[in-house]
């Protein structure tokens, strides 16, 4: 593709919508959003597909209109009842193929006028994963120092998510690894600024940061015995 992935209406639409979060005003606006928002998103994550599968085989950029990687705009009204319809933001996820199955690292690219990021990771996982990631974590430190920990990547990428305030039952809390252990999220974060979404080589950026974030991926992964 010669020019840009995304167009400055991608975020004039995303910035319509936090100011006009109804259903009658995006029904309205309904051409707009698949004009400059999802069909540009469709198009970038298929772009994305070949390149994905040289950082790993096992996760998939699948542009599919509905359950691919592009997360729908609308809410879960199930934990925003009375609240606003959509989302203001583009959430793309390269999610592993065996997603469905437990709950499995990916990388995440989010779009938000003056809030992108790129992250990859575990994101709020379920007490069992949550358990054999510590685990893991203590049985192999000096593995997930060199995916986590390594200077050049810390100077990019931050670990971001929440924490507990006392180490894990069944941790010490003189642990050398207990600020990691405390994690309840094991995702790393890198801003991204809206020019650079916007720019040509935008894929070319987002695979650079995807290979970036590869060896936390695959320690992940390997912590739940998923192939990488």
């Amino acid at each position: 593709m010669a020019g840009p992935w995304f167009r400055p209406a991608l975020f004039r639409f995303l910035r319509d919508l936090a100011r006009n979060n109804r259903r009658e005003w995006f029904l309205a606006q309904r051409e707009r959003y698949e004009q400059d928002v999802r069909g540009p998103a469709l198009h970038f994550i298929a772009a994305l597909a070949h390149p994905l599968r040289r950082v790993s085989p096992h996760v998939v950029a699948n542009p599919a209109r509905v359950g691919g990687s592009l997360f729908r705009v609308q809410r879960d009204t199930r934990f925003h009842r009375g609240g606003a319809p959509y989302k203001p933001w583009v959430g793309i996820r390269l999610y592993h193929e065996r997603r469905r199955d437990v709950h499995a690292p990916a990388f995440y690219l989010h779009l938000e006028p003056g809030a992108c990021f790129i992250a990859a990771g575990l994101w709020r996982p379920e007490a069992p994963v949550l358990k054999r990631v510590r685990g893991f974590i203590a049985d192999n430190p000096d593995a997930w120092r060199r995916a986590a920990h390594a200077p050049a990547f810390r100077r990019d990428f931050r670990l971001g998510g929440d924490s507990l305030v006392r180490a894990p039952g069944g941790f010490p809390a003189d642990h050398p690894l207990v600020e990691d252990l405390k994690r309840k999220d094991f995702i790393a974060v890198q801003d991204v600024a809206d020019s650079e979404v916007l720019a040509p080589g935008f894929d070319r950026f987002a695979m650079a940061r995807v290979r970036r974030l590869a060896p936390l991926v695959d320690y992940l992964c390997a912590a739940l015995d998923l192939d990488f």
